[in-house]
């Protein structure tokens, strides 16, 4: 093992947290958070100011999203994790169709797949690195799939299949909302965590939902089935319209959120947030194209993350021996997915983080790869 190759200050970012999740907090952020104190932190979610907190997001996120007629924002404790389990229960009538072609679409495939009172799924899988839509296909009521894969930097349109009928579109847009531009009137639950584009921490799950998934949850609420409480998503749709969780939620997750969307719509809503991943994902693409030892993971253009890139290195480049020399001086979090298991960098560049800086990065990146091939 090499002692750590110093970087010069002039090719170090300004911040070097690349992260694909929790992602970089702004310090605007951190300001919001210490201004929070004593009027929200530590007071009661029934209570005006957290419910104010709560009902400034939610009407926040509509304008970024501009949402159609009857569509809403609701929000539950935990992360999307226990959405899909709550989708399991109130979203599914009888049997789901899956597309899977990463870590997160598959869990999700999973949790339908053994639920005892539904139908086997259907799972449409792709190797890592590609992907496949869904397709319409008879007994289907739900159709999944995610708008951005974060395990391998994969990213599918929104479009709703043709011939599904009445059926459900349900979008995982965990890495995607706030990121990557999207019609919503082409899914009826479009669900997300806030700890991606949106800058905050985990422990709340987020979900933009239409007229025909909330004539289904109250449907599956009404029909005897059992659902536990907290994956109830009739309980928690009553309890944002009264601005409010079932649980406590993580208020200060909903401080920092409330800030960055304050920022996104300042700078000019989803096309500016876009437009800055978006520019960013390019640089690093760019890069690799023009790199001998490094190649992009996602071989066809078009479905390449512009919030999540990653990129393959050259069996002579060892990208665990590259970032120990990288986080050393403060560059960091730009790890492969361990499942995925290659000898690649993955890195986040949702819209906190400044394009200048991914700049920065590949300078770094090659500036250190030639000190350790020689």
């Amino acid at each position: 093992m090499t002692d750590i190759i110093t970087l010069p200050d002039a090719l170090l970012p300004r911040d070097g947290r690349f992260g694909s999740g929790p992602s970089k907090v702004s310090d605007a952020q951190v300001k919001a958070l210490v201004e929070s104190q004593p009027g929200v932190l530590g007071t009661s979610h029934r209570q005006a100011p957290v419910k104010g907190l709560v009902r400034d997001i939610r009407t926040m996120l509509g304008e970024l999203y501009a949402l159609p007629e009857g569509h809403e924002v609701i929000l539950g404790n935990g992360g999307s994790t226990m959405f899909w389990d709550a989708a399991a229960f109130s979203l599914v009538q009888g049997r789901a169709q899956h597309c899977a072609f990463g870590e997160f679409g598959s869990k999700f495939a999973k949790a339908t797949d053994l639920a005892p009172h539904l139908g086997a799924s259907s799972i449409r899988t792709a190797p890592g690195g590609e992907a496949v839509l869904p397709e319409a296909e008879d007994g289907i009521d739900v159709y999944a799939w995610p708008h951005n894969e974060t395990s391998t930097g994969v990213a599918v349109p929104v479009l709703r299949p043709e011939g599904i009928g009445d059926a459900l579109t349900v979008v995982d847009a965990t890495s995607a909302a706030g990121g990557i531009e999207v019609d919503i009137a082409q899914t009826d639950v479009y669900y997300f965590a806030p700890q991606k584009s949106f800058a905050s921490d985990g422990g709340l799950w987020f979900a933009i939902v239409s007229p025909a998934a909330i004539a289904r949850i109250e449907e599956i609420a009404a029909s005897g089935r059992w659902i536990p409480e907290s994956l109830s998503l009739k309980v928690a749709l009553d309890n944002s319209r009264l601005e409010q969780t079932l649980n406590t939620p993580a208020v200060a997750t909903l401080v920092m959120m409330r800030a960055q969307l304050e920022w996104m719509l300042a700078g000019g809503g989803l096309a500016f947030a876009a437009g800055r991943s978006a520019r960013s994902s390019q640089t690093l693409y760019e890069w690799a194209a023009r790199t001998s030892w490094a190649t992009p993971f996602v071989a066809d253009p078009a479905l390449r993350s512009p919030v999540v890139a990653t990129i393959d290195l050259d069996p002579r480049v060892d990208s665990a021996e590259l970032r120990r020399h990288l986080r050393a001086q403060g560059v960091v979090d730009i790890d492969p997915y361990r499942k995925l298991g290659r000898n690649q960098v993955r890195v986040g560049v949702y819209p906190a983080v400044d394009p200048e800086d991914v700049g920065s990065l590949v300078q770094c990146m090659d500036y250190l790869v030639e000190r350790l091939l020689t």
